[in-house]
């Protein structure tokens, strides 16, 4: 039973650099990329149109993806392949394969670009990649992690990476310039999503397991709160105002919308498919894309109304969701600098 419920509640936290990537010219620059995870494909939907474009096979389980930093790739992470897997953003085409990075069932990038991190989710461990451009990943050291670590967030200034422990109900910070764990600490049944509000001020985390996001106080290691919002509360997405944060509650069918400044939730969005789980907003901050785990669907929230407006059909167990014309997604991440990466990276 255990296993069936990590099933159905498994994780989705996209790059931190998700937002913050320049893509160069496309002719096809409203594109949508889902990722259908149990059939181990891609969709492509035309933004504007909302219609599917086509679908094609790719890995064998793929459940995140994230843009490389320059911006001319994206990466599907195909946790049950073991692989990553580099795709033109524009067209969806094979660009290459990198087959020696297991079980990469979520993964992200440090603000300064210096640190890939992947999730291993099956195997109960987290491994930290120095990052040297392109598909250039050196493995520098796995780190064992009980139990099912799945989301991630990072600090800054890149110092911390904070993962959700979804089996013993904790978060762990893991301290990357040395590659050593800080601290672990209970926060509630089946934590998923994290999200740092901005100034690093508050770790929020989703308690899939139960029907609230905890906000945590990370320095001093204790919850300050705790907001109810639905049933199976999972992931985030910031609203890129600096002040409030969508949060998917996937047994609800509900999104519910936070204030990361009073820390309270100040409304909900209802009446949704089975399972919502990704999203993605339009740069207009009009219209937000939400993938419907459990539902073989993608839909269209208008933010005006709060209303569903539209359905799109797509493969079993749409996970990621990824297009470019988006808002800024994270509140708390600096801009990227060349500056910002002159620090030696491990030998």
């Amino acid at each position: 039973m255990r296993r069936d419920f990590l099933r159905r509640a498994g994780a989705l936290a996209l790059s931190p650099l998700l937002g913050r990537v320049a893509f160069g010219a496309s002719d096809d620059p409203d594109r949508v990329v889902v990722l259908d995870s149990a059939d181990a494909s891609v969709t492509l939907i035309d933004q504007t149109t909302r219609r599917p474009l086509r679908t094609f096979p790719v890995g064998k389980e793929p459940h995140h993806l994230m843009p490389t930093p320059d911006g001319h790739s994206l990466i599907v992470a195909d946790a049950v392949g073991g692989n990553l897997l580099f795709l033109d953003p524009a067209s969806g085409a094979l660009q290459g394969v990198r087959n020696d990075i297991e079980d990469p069932y979520q993964i992200g990038f440090s603000p300064d670009t210096r640190w890939f991190v992947a999730n291993c989710l099956r195997l109960n461990r987290v491994d930290l990649y120095a990052y040297g451009g392109g598909r250039t990943l050196r493995l520098v050291r796995r780190m064992p992690l009980d139990a099912v670590p799945s989301h991630m967030a990072f600090s800054s200034d890149s110092q911390i990476v904070f993962i959700s422990l979804q089996q013993t109900g904790e978060v762990a910070a893991i301290h990357l310039p040395t590659q050593t764990l800080l601290w672990t600490m209970k926060v509630g049944d089946t934590p998923a999503g994290v999200w740092l509000t901005p100034g690093d001020a508050v770790l929020l985390v989703a308690l899939t397991g139960s029907n609230a996001v905890v906000a945590l106080d990370w320095r001093q290691r204790r919850i300050v709160t705790r907001m109810v919002t639905g049933d199976a509360a999972h992931n985030f997405r910031s609203l890129a105002d600096g002040r409030h944060v969508l949060v998917t509650n996937r047994i609800s069918d509900s999104i519910s919308i936070l204030d990361m400044q009073a820390l309270r939730k100040v409304g909900d969005i209802t009446g949704l498919r089975p399972g919502p789980d990704d999203m993605e907003l339009s740069a207009d901050r009009r219209w937000l894309w939400t993938t419907f785990r459990f539902d073989r669907a993608v839909g269209v929230i208008d933010m005006r109304s709060l209303r569903l407006v539209d359905v799109i059909g797509v493969g079993k167990s749409p996970h990621g969701i990824y297009f470019r014309d988006r808002a800024p997604f994270y509140d708390n991440l600096p801009p990227i600098s060349p500056a910002s990466a002159r620090q030696p990276l491990p030998a």
